[in-house]
């Protein structure tokens, strides 16, 4: 067989080659999965949670502050019957930008944070609802009331964080509640102040050694 015929005949099969790989097209990335959040109890940490909550002003937008002092405890388990969350608040870090508003909402008009220094939720039942989306129905002691109160939350992320920061899991959520059940500014009128308060939660913890 003369040289030429031979180069013919290999680039005949480098191209069928060539073209039976285009055709299959390159393998398909793998996602790696990621690994489940461990079970445990977390320390809240309050410099890396925040709890803003959102309430509509004069009818026509709405006006949100926060909390500066936030503490507690979650109990992460496979079973969700078995988990549980207590968030503390300190009702003397509300924050609403001005100084002035912020010692009204201290006093007896609203929050009398004197007299109740601690806003506590804790859950009573968590179901969940979806993949990473869970129901927690739970107590809210606000200003002297509890009543039950249900929050949406959402598990966020969670991994080892290195020998400092050591083992994290962080949720989203939120809960409404109407202020004038627990007896807030109760002299000033839906459409001067919403009577309908939101509270969103971004919760992080550090898993107990």
């Amino acid at each position: 067989m003369r040289p030429t015929t031979t180069l013919l005949s290999s680039l005949l099969v480098l191209g069928s080659a060539a073209a039976a790989l285009t055709a299959v097209g390159p393998a398909a990335a793998v996602s790696p999965v990621p690994a489940p959040v461990q079970n445990g109890s977390y320390h809240i940490d309050g410099a890396h949670s925040s709890v803003f909550f959102e309430i509509v002003h004069l009818g026509v937008s709405p006006f949100f502050g926060r909390f500066n002092s936030i503490g507690g405890v979650f109990v992460i388990d496979e079973d969700p019957a078995n988990s549980s969350v207590r968030v503390e608040i300190d009702a003397d870090s509300v924050d609403t930008n001005s100084e002035q508003r912020d010692g009204h909402v201290k006093n007896p008009d609203f929050f009398n944070a004197t007299q109740f220094p601690k806003i506590v939720f804790e859950s009573d039942t968590i179901t969940k609802t979806g993949d990473g989306t869970y129901k927690v129905l739970g107590t809210l002691d606000f200003h002297g009331v509890k009543k039950p109160v249900e929050a949406e939350m959402e598990l966020l992320g969670s991994g080892d964080r290195g020998v400092r920061l050591g083992y994290r899991a962080g949720f989203g959520g939120s809960f409404s509640l109407n202020r004038l059940d627990f007896n807030v500014g109760e002299k000033f009128p839906d459409d001067m102040l919403s009577n309908a308060i939101t509270l969103h939660l971004g919760i992080e913890g550090a898993r107990d050694k």
